[in-house]
């Protein structure tokens, strides 16, 4: 899909798809959007350049990607979006500015470029290429802020419920029964948010080197007031981007003590099912003492004549396992 952006009124415009290559030429921004082989050689054909393919795309290595060739400057970064049942997807974006126009190929659909567009078809911050270039990757930014602020939610909800307490106040029975944490869940989701925030990681990395290399070209560019409002915008992205890797950290952080903290929760209740078993084998150690001595074939037992011998056998071993599991009980062992 290929769409036309050109300014008017200090506004974002979009073209009609079927515009002819003349409208292409004056347009400012060309967004292609998982593009046909047609689309790009339209896009060629107008722009009198070559534009990199996906094969391409996906062959350059991550420290070539920012390069500049024939007039025109080559930048790609990996930018990060949830996909489908909320999975982390990450893809590369080539931005490509050549005088005053910018190309994007993405072959992913992140939130931000949307969001922009219907920002900027309201009331746009600029109107030309470098200008858009710094409003979209401002948007990725500010949406990377949302999903970091999301995870950080998302990680307190789980450290809550994986921390909650299961003791009654002082003032109520000393016991009640809760319903059981499912630890499996909690671990999944867990590792979901700790790759999330990985690949968000490794996304704002990318955006920073992007960013340092835009500000090394626009640095290069004649001196005027967009070059110096182009200049003042990056470093602040930057900063923006220097916190949120910041951020990031923390959450990466927190994401390891509260996945070690799910492991250490499910050891206990495994202990606690292994504690189950053996207090009951233990329990019922005396009972089977009392069934071996009676169960032995010696001539001189009393208790062989006695007509309430067998009764009292069976009550013997009922209260010799039923004492000591009042006692574990007691001892809260049990």
């Amino acid at each position: 899909m290929l769409c036309a952006y050109g300014f008017a009124q200090n506004a974002l415009v979009e073209h009609p798809a079927d515009a002819p290559d003349a409208v292409l030429k004056k347009s400012v921004w060309l967004d292609l959007v998982e593009p046909s082989f047609e689309e790009e050689k339209r896009v060629e054909e107008a722009l009198g350049f070559d534009i990199p393919t996906r094969g391409e795309l996906e062959e350059i290595e991550a420290s070539s990607r920012l390069y500049q060739e024939d007039g025109a400057t080559f930048m790609t970064a990996n930018l990060i979006r949830r996909g489908e049942e909320d999975r982390p997807e990450s893809s590369a974006v080539t931005f490509i500015i050549k005088g005053g126009q910018l190309i994007t190929i993405r072959y992913h659909h992140p939130q931000a470029f949307p969001q922009y567009v219907k920002q900027a078809m309201r009331q746009a911050s600029g109107s030309d290429a470098w200008s858009v270039f710094i409003s979209l990757i401002e948007a990725v930014v500010d949406r990377a802020a949302d999903h970091l602020e999301r995870v950080g939610q998302i990680v307190d909800d789980t450290s809550r419920q994986v921390f909650s307490t299961s003791f009654i106040r002082k003032a109520e029975p000393a016991r009640r029964k809760r319903k059981p944490k499912n630890l499996e869940a909690l671990l999944g989701k867990v590792g979901e948010e700790g790759d999330f925030t990985s690949k968000m990681r490794e996304s704002l990395v990318s955006i920073s080197r992007m960013m340092a290399f835009a500000q090394a070209v626009v640095d290069n560019q004649p001196n005027g007031k967009p070059r110096r409002e182009a200049l003042a915008r990056i470093k602040i992205v930057q900063r923006d981007i220097l916190s949120l890797t910041d951020h990031s950290t923390f959450l990466s952080g927190k994401i390891s003590f509260l996945l070690d903290a799910v492991l250490g929760m499910i050891s206990i209740e495994q202990n606690n099912i292994i504690k189950i078993f053996t207090v009951a084998s233990v329990a019922f150690l005396p009972p089977t003492l009392v069934a071996s001595a009676y169960g032995m074939n010696f001539k001189a037992m009393p208790e062989l004549d006695w007509a309430w011998g067998y009764p009292y056998a069976i009550i013997l071993m009922v209260a010799s396992a039923v004492v000591p599991i009042l006692y574990f009980k007691r001892k809260g062992w049990f």
